[in-house]
């Protein structure tokens, strides 16, 4: 199927875990809000157990006034660049060309040890070091492309301290400023759970988003991540990745390729490549489990629940979970059983279409605090 996007960018602040959405306009699969365009419908779903459809209502997306930084980001070092974050511009369709390539599952970065379950802290090369990043857009050369990123440290950082790494990813047709947010809609409404106790960085998508072409958005995440562990102290055991459409579909690519780098992983309204829709790629031949906290509307004509379900369906058989589940908190999120010790899996299917769920903040932090 060849899809063909005609998008254009607009903005709104809304609630307080709200993302980044691009408004489209046509047929296609663009970033929606809920209501929003026509798309793809979601088709039946998968096998891999069930999820009640019911549950809290999903309150609709964000998408931050375009260009600039947010205010609550502070200067930083000298490798911040100067001016203003990319405005969503034209919306690149999430299922063109380059489906991800094979970037190798050993990241420069390091593979953690000891990664099953919670216990203590095992502390990167940074620690001990004065922090010679700061809080502010910085600039990183990757393959000879010159990426950005938004990193947001704990206001009394302390360099002695090992801290959970939160990576959240924005939306196609977004840009990193509007995953930062403004007070409490930080990073997916993340930042003011975690009271000082983890390290956050919003990524900058090429061509608005994470098609992941030859796995340069994998690449990507390796060279942050050594950067991050040399120059900042990072509990290597507690590295998380959050997004949602694209950037949950990054997620899911991080899932499939870094799984023994990353202890878990939050897409919402994500997926993994089929026939139809590339998505962000997830070749990768890293059979890990991970643990993952996933969300999905039943209504999506956005990303299908189908293109979803077949995401879970891979980690639930990586995790070597049984079909059966169970309800946990928050409705209508369910457990996966059996799987591999210290690597859960929940689902949450709830009623509505292309937005990120009002249960989704705290119900996140939760999941990644756990580990």
């Amino acid at each position: 199927m060849t899809n063909t996007f005609h998008t254009s960018a607009c903005a709104a602040v809304l609630s307080a875990i709200a993302v980044a959405l691009a408004c489209s306009s046509g047929d296609g699969k663009g970033d929606t809000p809920a209501g929003g365009g026509s798309g793809v419908s979601g088709g039946t779903a998968p096998s891999g157990g069930t999820a009640p459809s019911g549950g809290a209502t999903a309150t609709g997306g964000l998408s931050a006034s375009a260009g600039g930084a947010s205010p609550s980001i502070s200067g930083g070092s000298s490798t911040v660049t100067a001016g203003n974050a990319n405005s969503g511009g034209a919306a690149e369709a999430i299922g063109g060309s380059g489906s991800g390539g094979t970037a190798s599952s050993a990241s420069s970065a390091g593979t953690n040890t000891g990664i099953g379950g919670a216990g203590g802290a095992t502390k990167s090369a940074g620690c001990g070091v004065g922090a010679s990043l700061k809080t502010g857009r910085t600039t990183l050369s990757v393959s000879g492309t010159m990426r950005e990123y938004v990193l947001r440290l704990p206001d009394d950082y302390d360099a002695s301290r090992a801290y959970k790494l939160i990576f959240a990813f924005h939306a196609r047709g977004g840009n990193a400023a509007q995953v930062t947010g403004n007070g409490n809609s930080d990073y997916y409404g993340l930042y003011s759970r975690a009271q000082g106790g983890a390290i956050f960085v919003a990524p900058e998508g090429l061509d608005a988003g994470w098609r992941n072409t030859d796995g340069r958005d994998i690449t990507f995440v390796k060279a942050m991540l050594s950067e991050f562990k040399s120059k900042l102290c990072i509990d290597q055991q507690r590295i998380f990745s959050v997004g949602f459409s694209f950037g949950g579909m990054m997620s899911d690519a991080i899932g499939c390729a870094m799984a023994d780098v990353f202890r878990a992983i939050a897409p919402m309204a994500g997926g993994i490549p089929n026939a139809d829709h590339p998505y962000s790629g997830c070749e990768q031949p890293n059979m890990h489990p991970i643990a993952v906290w996933m969300s999905h509307g039943d209504n999506d004509t956005t990303v299908p629940l189908a293109d979803g379900k077949d995401a879970l369906n891979l980690f639930v058989g990586r995790n070597k979970c049984q079909p059966q589940t169970t309800a946990v908190n928050p409705s209508p999120c369910v457990a996966y059983q059996g799987c591999t010790d210290g690597y859960p899996i929940h689902f949450c299917q709830f009623s509505g279409g292309h937005m990120v769920p009002s249960f989704a903040s705290a119900a996140i932090w939760t999941f990644f605090d756990q580990f």
